[in-house]
């Protein structure tokens, strides 16, 4: 089967790669449809593991189904998510499934023809999709599903006031979201077609390059922009919460002004993942219409034609989601 194997971000190879072999309790899954992920292109996260098969947002039909595994049967559509919590240790208890330190094995990169689920990730990470929602917009249930994390996390409720740093996918995602919640939301970024895409779905924008002149109870950070920062630091309001959903590479030094915020009781939180309740919240919104999805993909591509994905999602122009198609 064919796989593309990232060396770095400027050298993706289509490589042929043997088809997985199946155990008992395992399935094998034909690859539909799956998302260039904004982690995808990071290269400091990334490179300690390359040369490897990368992707996480997948969905595809079951082609082949181990004899132990009753839950699933051939042609069954289905969404995958690449890890979940034991559901057991006190964080999984706790709600924090994401963080589970009893995880052990993740899916195999999803940038292939095929992929094969681990027997651990049969059961509680293969989630049945719809007949009438779409491959590619079933690749959204897990990066909807970790905005959705990120909000809970947040506590942000309806008569809060929003504001989403940075307009690429996931913060799409954090604007649509909130606005079905009926939050008041606030798009910034410096690209003025993602303002404007922004602003046909209901939110305010601000350019990154205009003063702000609001505070705002919740500051959702999805870019690892140095300045945007000191953006989430000078609009978060007292007794407010700046969520850091992106973090800049580790060589890059952030400056918290915890004086200011200690007296002004602001908090800063972190979230990364998603847990099972999150994906089955995810799915459903996006399965029942409730959030659409497909308005922000801009790029189909199939998979000899990844470098060229990577490319226009590193360029960040011309494109919000990008889908390869294997």
């Amino acid at each position: 089967m064919k796989v593309a194997m990232y060396y770095n971000n400027n050298d993706i190879r289509i490589e042929e790669y043997p088809k997985p072999q199946m155990k008992d309790n395992e399935i094998l899954v034909k690859v539909h449809s799956c998302g260039i992920c904004g982690s995808d292109v990071v290269e400091w996260y990334r490179m300690p593991k390359a040369p490897l098969v990368q992707g996480h947002e997948v969905s595809g039909e079951i082609v082949e189904v181990g004899s132990s595994v009753s839950k699933f049967k051939i042609g069954d559509r289905v969404m995958v998510a690449p890890k979940v919590g034991c559901g057991e240790c006190k964080y999984c208890l706790q709600g924090n499934s994401s963080v589970c330190p009893n995880v052990k094995v993740r899916l195999p990169g999803v940038y292939a023809e095929f992929v094969l689920v681990p027997s651990e990730l049969v059961e509680k990470a293969v989630f049945s999709i719809p007949d009438d929602l779409s491959f590619d917009a079933a690749t959204f249930v897990e990066p909807l599903a970790c905005a959705v994390r990120a909000q809970k996390f947040s506590d942000v409720k309806k008569g809060d006031r929003v504001l989403v740093i940075g307009s690429g996918m996931s913060g799409l995602l954090h604007v649509k979201l909130a606005l079905h919640n009926g939050i008041d939301v606030t798009a910034m970024d410096i690209n003025e077609s993602r303002l404007k895409f922004a602003e046909k779905l209901g939110a305010k924008t601000i350019n990154v390059k205009d003063e702000i002149k609001e505070k705002f109870d919740v500051v959702i950070l999805c870019t690892a922009s140095l300045s945007a920062f000191e953006n989430a630091w000078k609009s978060v309001d007292i007794g407010g919460v700046v969520v850091l959903f992106t973090v800049p590479s580790p060589d890059k030094k952030v400056v918290v002004p915890v004086n200011d915020f200690w007296r002004k009781e602001i908090r800063v939180i972190t979230s990364y993942y998603c847990g099972p309740s999150d994906l089955e919240e995810s799915l459903e919104l996006i399965s029942s219409d409730k959030i659409k999805v497909e308005d922000m993909i801009t790029h189909k591509l199939p998979l000899d034609e990844i470098q060229k994905g990577f490319n226009l999602v590193l360029d960040g122009k011309d494109s919000l989601k990008v889908i390869i198609k294997p």
